[in-house]
């Protein structure tokens, strides 16, 4: 009898963490269910994880929509029969000041960094309880314990966002446990292809990071697919920090 793969639904897959947790996940074995805006990025992804031999499916979403997020997750199932790690990754920007913000900014920015985790979480869980098994993994930020990463920007509306983040999953580790595992990551500074600010910056931000240089996708990426797959694993309910030790905050 062939052992069936196991089976993970990332958002934010097409780029950056994202992408990076997706290839991390496909190497450890997973079949790989991709959500995302961006189709021919997403698509490219979907290639890369097929060509690591494994099975890869791609949905285009907002993900603050609550109902496609309940039509992709039976969507999945009813193609893999199991989703056994939820990564919610998903994510935007939001840098404008307490003056600048508008009502839909902010809307939008609870939207897509916290309303999606409930959205993608509500049917995923559901399904984990149901087999009495799972992992869930949601990226906050660094900007969620220190209200920003440097001193001069406070990205507030973001950092309430991913903060929230950090209140659910405590939250629901003790409703889900022991059955699901539902933790938490707060990168600090990492570089990506798609933030060309921390790029350019790279030299300063190192500056004030212990480890002298700044964060990769893949460096977050391991830490998830650690707790998307360590058994047995004793943690739960937590918020690792993934930042170097950046104390010029």
């Amino acid at each position: 009898m062939v052992q069936q793969r196991k089976v993970a639904l990332v958002t934010g897959a097409a780029r950056g963490i994202g992408k990076a947790c997706a290839m991390d996940l496909a190497r450890a074995g997973h079949d790989i269910v991709l959500v995302d805006l961006l189709d021919p990025e997403m698509a490219e992804t979907a290639n890369l994880i097929r060509a690591a031999g494994v099975d890869a499916l791609a949905f285009r979403a907002d993900v603050a929509d609550h109902a496609r997020a309940a039509e992709i997750v039976a969507a999945a199932l009813a193609q893999f029969g199991r989703i056994d790690v939820l990564v919610n990754n998903a994510g935007v920007s939001a840098p404008e000041g307490i003056f600048e913000m508008t009502e839909a900014g902010f809307d939008r920015a609870i939207a897509i960094n916290l309303k999606s985790c409930f959205n993608y979480i509500q049917p995923a869980a559901r399904h984990m309880v149901a087999r009495g098994d799972g992992r869930i993994v949601s990226i906050s930020s660094l900007n969620a314990l220190t209200g920003g990463v440097t001193a001069a920007v406070s990205k507030f509306a973001y950092a309430a966002a991913k903060a929230g983040i950090l209140g659910m999953t405590r939250a629901l580790a003790k409703e889900l446990g022991p059955r699901v595992l539902v933790n938490a990551i707060c990168p600090g500074v990492i570089r990506t292809e798609i933030d060309t600010n921390i790029t350019e910056q790279a030299e300063r931000f190192a500056a004030g990071i212990a480890l002298g240089r700044l964060g990769t996708a893949d460096d977050v990426a391991r830490l998830v697919t650690f707790l998307a797959t360590s058994e047995p694993c004793f943690i739960t309910g937590q918020a690792l920090s993934v930042d170097g030790f950046q104390f010029n905050i």
